[in-house]
Formats: C-alpha cells, sequence, structure tokens
C-alpha cells in the first residue's frame, strides 16, 4: 500500500522537504509580523504596571507567541502547499511526474504526509505548550500585568446569580467543600433597584451556603457603610458553581477539560460549547491535511496557458472558505445551535468531499 502512494522515496522527500521548508518560512515571517504588531498595540498597559520594564515585555512575547503559532499554523500549512505546487508546475515537474506514470492523488501523497507531520506536531504543542501559555497570559492580564499570586488557579473574575442578587468573586480556588473565594462582592437587588452591597476580603462554603469573613455593608438608600463581621449568606449556591464557572477549553489540556465536562454534566450544567472545543483540539490540528487537497488546484494544469494564477487564487480561496466555515461552525456550536461533534467536524469533511471532487472530476 505503501508502495503504491510512494512509488519514489526520493521524490517523497523532495516534495515533503519542500512544502515543510515553504510553510516553516511562512510561519516565521507571518508570526514576527503579527507578533510585532501585536506588542506595539500591548506595550503601553504592561508597562503601565509599576516597575515593569524589558523583562516584562519578554515575558509577554513569550505567552503570547504559542498562540500566535497554533493559529496561524494551518494559514502557513495553504500558503506553503500553494506555494509548492505553483514551483513545481512552474518548472513543469508535475507534468514529469503525470508522463512517468504517477496518477493526482500518487502526487499530493508526499505533501499529505509532510502535512501529517505537521498535524501531529500541532497537536502536541497546542497541548503541551499553548494551554499552558493561554492560561498564563490571562492570569497575568487579569492582574493587572503585576504580580500574579501563588494560589490562583486559573478560576479569576467569576460571576455567579444567587436568586435575585449577584455574587463577584475575584479568585476561585479549591473544589467542593475546599473552595476559597476572595475578593468577593455580592450585590443585593431589591424590586426593581439596588438595595445594597456586601464585600469581603475572603469566604469558604458553610451550611448551605457561604461565610463571609470580615465582610462590609454598603446600604444604597442611606448611603452609608457598616462593619458586618462574618456573615452567613447566599444559601443554596453550591461551591461547583464557582469552580466550574470558568472553564475554558483553550486554557486545558484535552484530559483535563474531559474531567471538567464530566464534572459539569454531573452538576447538571451546560456542556455543549466546551465539547464543542474537546473535539475542535482534535479537528483543528487535522485541517493541516485538508490544505494539499484544497490546494492542489494550482498543481495541475499547463503553466503557460495563463491560468496558473487563476488556479493558485481558486485554490488559496477554497483554504480561506474552510477557516471561515470552521469558525463559524464552531461558534454555532458553543450557542448551542450545532451538536458539538457537526462543530467540530463538519467542515472538516465538507471540504474534504469537495477537495476530492475537485480533484477527481479535473484530474483522475
Amino acid at each position: 500500500m505503501l508502495k503504491l502512494l510512494f512509488p519514489s522515496r526520493r521524490l517523497t522527500i523532495y516534495m515533503a522537504k519542500a512544502m515543510l521548508v515553504r510553510t516553516i518560512a511562512f510561519l516565521v515571517i507571518v508570526t514576527l509580523i503579527i507578533q510585532t504588531l501585536d506588542l506595539l498595540g500591548e506595550t503601553g498597559h504592561v508597562l503601565a504596571y509599576p516597575g515593569n520594564g524589558n523583562a516584562e515585555l519578554w515575558k509577554y512575547v513569550l505567552l503570547r507567541y504559542p498562540q500566535l503559532v497554533a493559529t496561524f499554523l494551518p494559514f502557513s500549512v495553504l500558503l506553503g502547499t500553494l506555494t509548492t505546487f505553483f514551483t513545481l508546475n512552474q518548472n513543469s515537474e508535475v507534468i514529469s511526474m503525470k508522463a512517468a506514470g504517477l496518477s493526482a492523488h500518487q502526487i499530493l501523497a508526499p505533501t499529505i504526509l509532510a502535512s501529517l507531520l505537521i498535524a501531529v506536531f500541532s497537536f502536541a504543542f497546542n497541548e503541551r505548550v499553548v494551554t499552558r501559555a493561554t492560561a498564563g497570559l490571562n492570569r497575568w492580564e487579569a492582574a493587572g500585568y503585576g504580580p500574579v499570586p501563588a494560589d490562583r488557579n486559573g478560576q479569576d473574575d467569576v460571576w455567579v446569580k444567587a436568586g435575585k442578587d449577584l455574587i463577584h468573586a475575584d479568585i476561585v480556588s479549591g473544589k467542593g467543600s475546599a473552595a476559597r473565594l476572595e475578593g468577593v462582592t455580592i450585590y443585593l437587588r431589591g424590586p426593581g433597584a439596588l438595595g445594597g452591597i456586601l464585600r469581603s476580603p475572603s469566604a469558604e462554603p458553610a451550611r448551605g451556603g457561604w461565610l463571609l469573613h470580615n465582610a462590609t455593608r454598603f446600604d444604597v438608600a442611606s448611603g452609608t457603610e457598616t462593619a458586618a463581621g462574618d456573615i452567613y449568606t447566599a444559601e443554596g449556591v453550591r461551591p461547583d458553581q464557582f469552580t466550574l464557572a470558568a472553564v475554558n477549553a483553550e486554557r486545558l489540556p484535552i484530559d483535563s477539560l474531559s474531567t471538567a465536562i464530566h464534572d459539569l454534566r454531573a452538576a447538571g450544567r451546560p456542556t455543549d460549547a466546551l465539547e464543542s472545543g474537546w473535539w475542535h483540539k482534535i479537528s483543528k490540528p487535522l485541517s493541516a491535511l485538508l490544505m494539499p487537497l484544497l490546494g492542489s488546484v494550482a498543481a495541475f494544469g499547463l503553466a503557460r496557458s495563463g491560468r496558473l494564477f487563476i488556479r493558485v487564487v481558486i485554490g488559496a480561496l477554497l483554504g480561506f472558505a474552510y477557516f471561515v466555515a470552521d469558525n463559524a461552525a464552531l461558534a454555532m456550536g458553543n450557542i448551542g445551535v450545532y451538536p458539538p461533534f457537526l462543530a467540530a467536524w463538519g467542515p472538516f469533511f465538507l471540504f474534504l468531499l469537495i477537495g476530492e471532487t475537485v480533484l477527481v472530476r479535473t484530474e483522475e
């Protein structure tokens, strides 16, 4: 089977290497340009915190750059594929391959193999590097680019509704009965108006509700603030409403995300958006396999016919149409319009069929 797909070892290495080199070149160029522009826009915010300097700017770059690599790697594969096929076609190398008896699928096979290697790298890079960098950057941003508290576990700026009241916690740590809230603010809402505001530096679960320590109460009607000491409130609000409120698929590796989805489902919470993100962690890296197929229109047709540029444009449009459809389907999955599996895999299989149809009808 392998001999049938890759009849020439030298040709396979030549084409795969050409595509990989171009892909890496495009990735480096695009990400460096975007990183420079992003840093120019964010430098003022980073340096606004007293004491921040060049070290903090480099820290921002190290945390932000993995996100850019993950975002633009599929685009770079598309551009690398198109330029590889354009060069091969322009130099009549594709004609030589077809004259030697290779089919269109055999010509594409080395680039698909290279794309598979990129997909494996992309998945591992996303799981081991991007998720940690994203979580670290989000925590640092939440701290105003200042020191991040050592006990912060990624649950920041959490809002929970308790009847008519709203509860806000700056930091959430722990799980179950060991959950702890820091920087707690409870907005006591009356009929059509805000009645008062409770503030506490910390809170812990107690008697089916929450015990606020050293709380203060601000009365809206009188405009006065009084010390309330340790008080019990928010009866019926469960710890998991805080600990599971800020689960972000982009900040968790796939195994931790699976655990979070299980916990949310056990608590009776909706999980469609997170399930879409779980499936997308697999489908997104594999999108690299589609790029040679969608860009294959640039590989065939006579270069001297004057239509080679049009073929390249068509390949680029097919590739970018996939990215648009993928983002749209994921958004539909996040709001519950599409089932999670369809939201993550629908565009992949749709454009796989489109690419195969174009290739078979035009070249096979």
